[in-house]
């Protein structure tokens, strides 16, 4: 099949919610023989899922299908109104668990799993609907929900399942009196109790329609409303009328969301036999199983004999009873005196683990205090140790009053200070080095850890999240308490001291539990996907390094920061005249709407492209394309755009993140958060400073070190290069790496047949582009940008690359292929990135095999620079240096001036022997060093 979406295409969306909903009621209650987990919702979903698959079969079978869920309670349309959906009723608790094993089970049938935090599954629906009529196909809304109905007409159609009729244009108007280009305005009217939205008090279906039918619209019904002879009707539209258009605007469908798949994604793929089979023999769906495993003409698995307690998702194999079985919430305890408190320490030693987690004031871990710590060691059994809850609004330093029945913050610190800093104890966390940096403040010095995201971290990167809630839900079937319920939102939100104790017990209690339950099903885990070492020697002992990196921060010059600020607003307000002075005209420069009208409607530049909204895009593609070509606006609006960003990201918001006590800005570092093992630098974010322009370099000038010290960088030089030469096994870059050449300009002669001795730093460039542009699976269209060169010229340098270079070519297919068949692909270290969309057709499949292909290179050397990072703390135990900061590559030192010398020589040996003795590569690691009084100069 055509991979392009269009005309004899037919999509099928199923709203997944209705599909849930009715199989739960329809269905009596089902838990599986195992462990009691409620199924029965599930296996109606199944059920009909399946139906769906048996029955779309012929000349009319569906050629693109999804199923659509809603995400999260909270939509925009909360926002306009927050009473909408207040009168529902909450979700059966037996129903709670069985939600995402319904996502689970539409990727189990191959089928697109389609859902977006802050719209509902019918705003998605309406979306993809207009853009698939628009591409010139078929579209099949596999629901009964009346709101869907506005979407009926010129080629989308509804179908409801449950009483296997159709949905037309004629249906429509049977059931709503008008057509379905106003079924909007007869809701805005009528209003809905289910979804609480408020239309015309009295006024229902029928009325509605007579209405719109004798003045056409509601807006021309509004308008005209003085005109109506009933007297009740007309003051009823006359004192509602904002209403009603508030209500118009609940009703109305959003057809425009942005960040969907693309139509091509959800092509009908065949079910993967192991994998459904898989699923449904988990969820113990003996029946079905059998019959899919028929139909697919595949064996049907062996299935858990009843009693048996094996875990309900992919835990790496049988687990404790009370892991899945017992209850969240019934045996939680708040400790309010010391005997209390002194029976979970004594359990904590009995045991020789415990779950920790703290609860603060906030999430900057340096500036947040202290309210209350949260214990478990064993499923279903968690307490939480109030400590600072306060009466009403402010802190115990604003003077609010503190709460009675909770214990002496330092004296109950001093009494589990000996557990916590006990090597016999294991103390388990989710996010460990977050509650390990607030105890430090404190004089608590955890130790040793595990950390149950980064255990889930290094099973199953690249399949999903790693927070807390995510891993409750998919691995424990449980949804936690929300935060929001306990702090609320918006103006009204509340810090975690001042929440009632009784109201704070039962979520701060369950994070500790839950911490526990996952420690138990990954702690198995990592031996059995083989990720053990990983874990250990890259993961855990990284948390206390990390932590005490942030913790010391690094000093940063206030006045500096503020001196550039104002250069760079002088240096825009010259640029917006010149800009001004170019257009003809005064405009907002930071308005892609209104620059998109002059560069395309008033000066007739060619390229103008309108989005979905309607305007130009503007973006730095398109700039720096009409910059190439000689157009000097566009170019003084890149200049413009990057001193503005410079400014707001960097010289104004690092000044606010000067800690007003040490002076220095404390970085924090996201262990789990890039799949390749990159670390992830956030708040401020450290990494991303530009340095290849004047004024990016500039702004490193503002990090500094103390009075009498120094800066000191290393970095390694063309570590992921050196690592392709490695994998790839390409002679010649190996030899040259061996040999200390210039790679970039070995690496031109090899392509150019320019001798090094007439090199030029031109070809050296391209080569360049080239070299580090292949890591990263570019484009022609890619290369063709960066370097401003004709397409065509770009295709021949890359074509010219892999011919001089056939060991890259192998080393792509190869990975693709391997990926392909496991999922994942895996470092040198043995670190697995998982790839998920390796098997998808379309745009979503280039960029899955570009990562594919990637990964393995820059994740070796992200494992290289983090088993540096572990063994460099114990290297310098002797000298007075310290590590401040990690960016990529780098690592950045403060080291006083006589001990500098020491201290390259120390790290250096480290960083340059990082992959011994787990990988013996066949180029050296060298590693560069600079230093300086800042960090500019350092590098």
């Amino acid at each position: 099949m055509d991979a392009t979406f269009g005309k004899g295409c037919h999509l099928h969306l199923i709203d997944g919610s209705a599909f849930i909903f009715r199989a739960f009621h329809a269905l009596p209650p089902l838990s599986r023989k195992s462990d009691g987990l409620p199924i029965g919702a599930v296996a109606g979903f199944c059920n009909m899922i399946f139906k769906m698959v048996e029955d779309n079969t012929g000349p009319d079978a569906p050629t693109h299908v999804a199923v659509i869920f809603d995400k999260g309670s909270h939509t925009f349309r909360n926002d306009l109104y927050d009473q909408y959906k207040a009168n529902r009723d909450e979700m059966p608790e037996d129903l709670r668990p069985q939600i995402p094993l319904t996502r689970e089970a539409t990727r189990a049938f191959n089928i697109a799993c389609i859902e977006k935090e802050g719209f509902e599954a019918d705003d998605i629906i309406a979306t993809y609907a207009r853009e698939a009529r628009e591409a010139g196909g078929r579209v099949t809304i596999i629901s009964s929900d009346k709101d869907l109905m506005q979407l009926v007409g010129g080629g989308v159609e509804m179908f409801d399942a449950m009483k296997n009729t159709r949905l037309g244009p004629e249906e429509v108007e049977a059931k709503f009196g008008v057509g379905p280009d106003r079924v909007v305005d007869v809701q805005a009217l009528a209003g809905d109790s289910v979804d609480n939205i408020p239309g015309a008090p009295g006024i229902g279906i029928k009325t509605a329609a007579l209405l719109i039918n004798e003045y056409g619209d509601l807006d021309t019904l509004l308008e005209r409303a003085e005109e109506i002879k009933q007297p009740k009707r007309r003051q009823t539209l006359i004192d509602h009328a904002d209403q009603i258009r508030l209500s118009r605007k609940l009703v109305t469908l959003d057809q425009n969301m942005e960040g969907l798949d693309p139509l091509e994604a959800l092509e009908v793929r065949d079910p993967v036999a192991e994998d459904l089979l898989g699923f449904l023999s988990e969820m113990e769906f003996r029946t079905l199983t059998k019959r899919i495993a028929d139909k697919l003409g595949a064996e049907v698995p062996e299935m858990p004999e009843p009693g048996s307690l094996a875990a309900s998702n992919d835990t790496g194999g049988p687990v404790a009873a009370d892991v899945l079985e017992a209850p969240f919430g019934e045996g939680y305890e708040t400790v309010r005196d010391a005997e209390a408190l002194a029976r979970w320490i004594d359990a904590i030693r009995d045991r020789g683990y415990v779950a920790v987690d703290t609860e603060t004031t906030g999430l900057d871990e340096m500036r947040a205090e202290l309210v209350g710590i949260c214990l478990s060691v064993e499923p279903g059994q968690a307490c939480y140790i109030p400590l600072a809850h306060v009466n009403g609004k402010g802190d115990l330093l604003g003077g609010a009053e503190r709460i009675e029945g909770q214990l002496e913050l330092q004296a109950t610190l001093d009494a589990l200070r000996p557990v916590l800093e006990d090597d016999a104890i294991l103390k388990i966390g989710q996010n460990m080095k977050y509650d390990m940096k607030i105890l430090a403040r404190y004089g608590v010095d955890v130790a040793p850890i595990a950390d149950t995201m980064l255990m889930s971290y290094a099973c199953h990167a690249g399949l999903h999240g790693h927070g807390m809630d995510t891993l409750s839900e998919r691995y424990l079937n449980h949804t936690p308490v929300p935060i929001k319920s306990i702090l609320g939102s918006g103006k009204s939100q509340i810090t975690f001291d001042q929440v009632p104790i009784d109201d704070a017990t039962p979520y701060a209690a369950e994070d500790a539990d839950i911490t526990l339950r996952l420690w138990k099903l990954f702690a198995p885990k990592l031996p059995a996907e083989r990720v053990t070492t990983v874990y250990e020697t890259m993961e855990r002992p990284l948390v206390p390094v990390l932590a005490r990196m942030e913790m010391r921060g690094i000093k940063v010059d206030r006045d500096h920061l503020s001196r550039m600020s104002n250069t760079f607003a002088q240096k825009m307000a010259g640029l917006e005249a010149e800009i001004h002075e170019l257009a003809g005209r005064s405009f907002n420069v930071g308005s892609p709407k209104q620059l998109g009208e002059i560069l395309f409607d008033e000066m007739s530049l060619e390229g103008g492209k309108k989005g979905k909204t309607g305007a130009y895009a503007t973006g730095a593609d398109v700039l720096e394309t009409l910059a190439a070509q000689g157009h000097d606006l566009p170019a003084q609006v890149l200049d413009w755009r990057q001193l503005s960003k410079l400014k707001s990201t960097y010289t104004d918001a690092l000044q606010e993140h000067i800690h007003p006590d040490t002076g220095r800005v404390h970085t924090s570092y996201a262990i789990a958060g890039a799949n390749t093992g990159r670390l992830a630098s956030t708040d401020p974010n450290l990494q991303n400073i530009p340095v290849r322009t004047e004024e990016g370099r500039r702004i490193r000038e503002a990090f500094v070190a103390e009075k009498g010290n120094v800066l000191l960088s290393l970095d390694y030089s063309q570590i992921e290069l050196r690592i392709l030469a490695h994998i790839a096994g390409i002679d010649s870059l190996k030899q040259a790496f061996r040999d200390g050449l210039d790679i970039h300009a070995m690496t031109a002669s090899e392509m150019f047949d320019v001798p090094l001795d007439e090199m030029t730093s031109e070809v050296r460039r391209k080569a360049k582009a080239i070299n580090f542009g292949v890591i990263y699976g570019i484009s022609a269209f890619g290369l063709s940008n960066n370097l401003r060169i004709p397409r065509e010229e770009a295709k021949g340098f890359i074509d010219r690359y892999f011919e001089r270079f056939p060991g890259i070519r192998e080393y792509m297919d190869e990975t693709i292929a391997f990926a392909k068949e496991h999922g994942y692909v895996q470092t040198l270290f043995g670190r697995k990135i998982h790839t998920p969309e390796i098997g998808s057709k379309g745009p979503r499949a280039g960029f899955a095999q570009r990562a594919a292909i990637n990964a393995p290179i820059q994740g070796t050397a992200a494992d290289v620079i983090r088993r540096a990072m572990v063994r460099v703390e114990p290297a310098l135990a002797d000298l007075p240096a310290k590590m401040l900061l990690q960016v990529h590559d780098e690592l950045l030192f403060e080291v006083p001036e006589d001990a500098v010398d020491d201290t390259i020589a120390a790290v250096r040996g480290v960083m340059e022997g990082a992959a011994e003795p787990a990988v013996k590569l066949d180029v050296p690691l060298t590693v560069e060093a600079g230093q300086g009084a800042n960090w500019a100069e350092a590098h």
